[in-house]
């Protein structure tokens, strides 16, 4: 893998820190800033939510740039609206830096993905998509942790100011090792119908089917992330300084199962796929039925994490085949499925605590999203062999989706 992909991954640490560390620093924003706790996760839903419409629009808008400007801009407004966000007094203020912060993410991340794959073979584009997305699970493992302590020892707005921070360096090592020869399209006139055409690619059913199951996966996964430090802390017990330590265990699984992911992805992604989606639905309902239990909890956290982005992995992998006529926007796409689950999840979750049912609920319908991409998976497969068509063949493996 060339070094630049790892210097990205590095730019994505610092900015899935900011997407996640919301799961350790809810509590204490709810308190500060005089809103419920509901309405403090929706400052998640609020940032993939601006994620979904800044993928597409931020990767078209950025067609006639050279990679590297177009990676640079992103990553210094993104450092911009963290110092912002670190000073406001308001909540609403607070909501629309995390919305501006995930437009800048959003063209980062489909940027880079565009550009990652494009530095590698052909048949490798699950490799690198995973060393990018391996940048957001060692943000799980180190950077929410460290949020969260942070924010218990000097107020959460110290994470705010750490993620600026470090994404200061990121910016530098952009600049010094992103090779600026690697562009998208030249001018605004070769730009416009060429954005026209890979737009039009986001209408291939397998594309479409590969983006809805990997929205769900990815919903259930943040559904039961944005509030994992109240479950954890009133349903099974942990005392808060407790609380890291769980959020780096749902980290080191997220790392091993993107890491798993990035191995299979390319050559054999439905082993990973079926029997992993099976044992995440699997997961979710015996999470929910053991949360009392912090030493079954402990493992589940690990055990979900790594399921999860396994599978997630693989689904954004299998977005990027898919989307082979759309070399520029295929991260976009890609970028928008992980955030539309990303916004979905915390809403309904936050639902569902807010009408009373309690910190266990958001566990429920992870299981539920997960049971529903099982259940749109196989009507996609019987759909398509009612049809007679067959499956379609990337240059490295054969799905069945």
């Amino acid at each position: 893998m060339p070094f630049a992909i790892y210097i990205l991954g590095l730019a994505v640490f610092a900015q899935g820190t900011s997407e996640f560390m919301l799961s350790g620093l809810v509590p204490d924003i709810a308190d500060e800033l005089n809103v419920s706790v509901s309405a403090a996760g929706a400052l998640t839903s609020a940032f993939a939510a601006g994620m979904i419409v800044g993928a597409p629009l931020m990767a078209v808008l950025s067609l006639r740039w050279p990679r590297r400007r177009a990676l640079l801009v992103f990553l210094v407004a993104f450092m911009l609206v963290h110092v912002v966000g670190a000073v406001t007094t308001t909540f609403s203020v607070l909501l629309v830096t995390r919305v501006l912060g995930a437009l800048a993410n959003a063209g980062f991340l489909a940027v880079g993905l565009a550009a990652a794959t494009a530095m590698v073979a052909p048949n490798a584009k699950g490799r690198a998509t995973s060393i990018l997305l391996g940048g957001i699970t060692l943000a799980c493992v180190a950077g929410v942790p460290a949020g969260a302590v942070l924010g218990q020892a000097f107020g959460w707005r110290a994470a705010f100011w750490a993620v600026a921070l470090i994404s200061l360096p990121a910016v530098f090592a952009v600049l010094r090792s992103v090779p600026d020869t690697v562009q998208a399209t030249g001018d605004l006139d070769e730009a416009r119908p060429r954005a026209r055409r890979e737009l039009r690619a986001l209408r291939g059913p397998r594309l479409l089917v590969v983006l809805l199951l990997a929205a769900l996966v990815n919903a259930a996964t943040f559904c039961t992330f944005t509030y994992l430090t109240p479950l954890v802390v009133n349903v099974s017990g942990f005392s808060e300084r407790w609380v890291p330590a769980v959020l780096a265990l749902f980290g080191l699984g997220s790392f091993a199962g993107v890491t798993i992911g990035g191995r299979l992805s390319d050559t054999r992604p439905m082993r990973v796929l079926i029997p992993g989606g099976i044992a995440l639905l699997a997961g979710w309902a015996l999470f929910t039925a053991v949360a009392g239990s912090p030493t079954a909890v402990f493992l589940l956290v690990f055990v979900q994490g790594a399921l999860s982005f396994a599978v997630g992995s693989t689904l954004i992998a299998q977005v990027l085949y898919a989307a082979t006529q759309a070399p520029s926007l295929g991260g976009s796409f890609a970028t928008a499925a992980l955030n539309v689950g990303a916004a979905v999840g915390p809403a309904v979750g936050g639902l569902t605590i807010a009408a009373g049912l309690g910190y266990r609920s958001p566990l429920w319908v992870s299981a539920l999203l997960v049971a529903a991409a099982l259940v749109a998976a196989g009507l996609a497969q019987v759909t398509r062999r009612l049809r007679g068509t067959p499956g379609e063949e990337t240059s490295a493996s054969r799905t069945t989706v």
